[in-house]
């Protein structure tokens, strides 16, 4: 036997399996999702969260850390993609996305959370195994221990540029907003340094769960008895809303379940009721809803039209939305009619309307906390797209309406291109037939609205999302 053969073998660790997280592989899945099909996540998680409850796989805490994992990600993308873009040797575009993916989740627990470093780079290297294979998982831990060699604030000193240098770009990388979109968000909101770091900050805060008491069919009192109130609170503005406490669930509640209340932003009930007590000149029978999926602001119409004898007809170019309408209708206590029609070629007749809510198609730059993926899906050239239908609908609901009558014109946007700037161009075009009505005094009780006569509603300021009112009266 020579020397060599007698050498005991060197024996190598025994190879173990890696283990699943079911949340953080839902976590990863529901990520994929939105970068692969261009989903979003809050259609996307919800299934998910449902079906891992009934396999039995999680518990209420599970699902709450699943839901900050995805939205915490998606919300902090670009501050998190500065700082692994400094820790890897390549540009990320050169990152395969479910890497970077696995790592943006590992930045998240390391930077945006409580968990303990050690867990957050375990679960995260064990995590690439599942899903990348012993190989890629490699490079996440790598990545990750030089993550971990600093937190949030330290990352930010070396990622952002000073704020003196080049302050939109300084809030770009602070706050996780792309660089044009804090452009837009300055210019119109106006103000110095503090307004824009509070409105991004907020933007990146998870809004409360809101629902609104359908008129006519409950009420918010009726929701907040049922609740309690160490689980609900009243709405700070709407009569008709009904705040949850974190953690609520819409449809564990009888009257989300039977369609007599449903979830709605404050800020969209703000803007129907405002259409709905405006001072009209005439008779007030005739209501209409010309962008009407998918049907939040037109049920609620529907209730106040009913309470006064008026008829509301809800208008959705696209037929499966126009579904959702009929379904958000439902039960409404007096008569109203849901059509399938392209608002800018309609079918009704001109001057039939007393009052016209045109809430058009937008960049949804004012629901970033809801959706959070938008921020980066969105690109400049996306106004001009959008510019030719809003004016087109803006007509419409000008010719829709009779003289005396008034045109909410409406967006989930800030932005002065689909906002002021769509306003004023239309109305030079109708040529002093049409008049702006001051929109503040029926926003009783909200503060901050500015110098009108238009409304623009701000997360920081109001709780809400980010949504535009102009009102407009039909002169001649």
């Amino acid at each position: 036997m020579n020397e060599q053969s007698r050498r005991p073998r060197q024996q190598g660790k025994p190879y173990r399996r890696p283990k699943k997280d079911p949340v953080r592989m839902l976590a990863f899945d529901a990520l994929r999702a939105v970068d692969e099909r261009d989903a979003y996540a809050n259609l996307v998680l919800p299934p998910l969260l449902r079906k891992a409850r009934e396999k039995g796989d999680f518990d209420g805490r599970d699902a709450a850390l699943a839901t900050e994992l995805v939205y915490g990600t998606l919300r902090r993308q670009g501050t998190y993609d500065a700082v692994i873009s400094a820790c890897v040797d390549r540009p990320l575009r050169e990152v395969d996305p479910p890497v970077l993916d696995v790592l943006s989740l590992g930045a998240h627990q390391l930077l945006g959370t409580r968990i303990p470093t050690h867990a957050a780079v375990s679960a995260s290297v064990e995590l690439a195994r599942v899903v990348l294979g012993d190989g890629r998982a490699k490079f996440v831990n790598a990545v990750l221990r030089k993550i971990a060699q600093h937190d949030l604030d330290g990352w930010l000193e070396l990622v952002a540029p000073p704020y003196d240098e080049d302050a939109e770009d300084h809030l770009a990388v602070v706050h996780s907003h792309p660089r044009w979109v804090v452009s837009a968000l300055w210019d119109s909101l106006g103000g110095g340094r503090a307004g824009i770091e509070d409105l991004l900050e907020a933007d990146n805060e998870r809004p409360e769960v809101t629902l609104v008491a359908r008129p006519g069919r409950s009420t918010a009192d009726e929701i907040l008895g049922a609740l309690g109130e160490e689980n609900a609170l009243p709405g700070r503005w709407s009569p008709y809303a009904v705040r949850l406490s974190e953690g609520g669930e819409p449809g564990a509640i009888d009257a989300v379940r039977e369609g007599r209340a449903g979830v709605q932003d404050e800020g969209s009930q703000l803007v129907a009721l405002a259409l709905a007590n405006a001072p009209l000149d005439g008779p007030d029978k005739a209501w209409l809803d010309g962008c009407a999926g998918p049907g939040g602001k037109a049920a609620m119409l529907a209730g106040l039209a009913a309470e006064r004898g008026a008829v509301l007809l809800a208008s959705e170019k696209q037929p499966h939305r126009a579904g959702l309408v009929a379904r958000a209708l439902a039960g409404n206590p007096g008569p109203y009619q849901v059509i399938a029609a392209d608002g800018t070629r309609p079918p009704w007749r001109p001057g039939t309307f007393d009052r016209v809510l045109m809430d058009v198609p937008c960049t949804g730059l004012g629901a970033l906390r809801r959706r959070p993926e938008a921020r980066w899906r969105r690109r400049p050239e996306d106004l001009d797209g959008f510019a030719p239908l809003q004016r087109g609908l803006l007509r419409t609901a000008l010719d829709s309406v009779r003289v005396g009558g008034v045109v909410a014109y409406a967006t989930c946007s800030p932005h002065l291109a689909e906002t002021r700037v769509v306003v004023d161009d239309v109305l030079k075009q109708h040529g002093g037939s049409a008049e702006l009505l001051d929109a503040r005094p029926l926003f009783p009780g909200v503060p901050a609205l500015g110098d009108g006569p238009d409304v623009q509603l701000w997360p920081h300021l109001h709780g809400t999302d980010a949504m535009y009112l102009a009102l407009i009266r039909r002169t001649g």
